[in-house]
């Protein structure tokens, strides 16, 4: 058994497991739920679950989450059980990379964000998973502050750019295709796991 354990978000499992074939890095690798997005209170209470039960068989435990609207409550649980978090407050700043994020948002704050991942899942997520699909009325009040639809596209794919744009469409925005790859995902996750050991009083916020 390896002696690190990856728990990751089910929205970065390909990319994650492409990093590990492609590194060649020894790791076991286990997958929470991304709909778990749709209640971030809830991701807490299964990281800690899966993170208390990991905590006796591997020297290492690394967080492949964001914030992701847990609004800080991630850090206790990581201190308390010594594991390490991919820094970054959600998946599209890792993709898009911290300067590139912070420019996108300050100068169009109304940017609806997309990845393959969402753009693959985004009836289950977003239609099915907010309830438009039973109540479409809800469509102008949770995106009517929105602007424009950004895809940051890890892979050139003409089947998720036609999908993005449909999508767009059903919003009503915009649409921009952004080529971004892993971004600083796979640079942020290679610090976490190549590093030698897990820090004493470990730190969920690693540059």
């Amino acid at each position: 058994m390896s002696s690190t354990a990856l728990i990751i978000c089910g929205a970065l499992g390909r990319e994650v497991k492409e990093i590990v074939d492609r590194r060649k890095w020894d790791v076991d690798v286990y997958g929470v739920s991304a709909l778990l997005h749709l209640y971030p209170s809830r991701i807490v209470d299964e990281l800690r679950e899966k993170l208390h039960a990991l905590r006796p068989r591997y020297e290492k435990l690394v967080v492949v989450y964001g914030d992701c609207g847990t609004t800080g409550k991630l850090e206790p649980l990581l201190e308390e059980v010594g594991a390490l978090r991919l820094r970054g407050p959600h998946c599209y700043e890792m993709y898009a990379g911290e300067e590139q994020f912070r420019e996108i948002t300050d100068q169009r704050p109304g940017t609806f964000f997309l990845t393959d991942w969402l753009v693959r899942n985004f009836d289950r997520a977003v239609v099915r998973g907010l309830g438009l699909d039973r109540e479409p009325g809800l469509k102008p009040m949770l995106f009517g502050n929105y602007e424009a639809v950004l895809y940051l596209r890890q892979v050139p794919n003409p089947r998720l750019a036609a999908r993005a744009a449909a999508i767009a469409d059903y919003l009503g925005l915009p649409l921009e295709i952004k080529e971004v790859g892993l971004g600083e995902l796979e640079d942020r996750l290679a610090a976490l796991v190549e590093c030698a050991a897990t820090p004493s009083r470990p730190s969920a916020l690693v540059s």
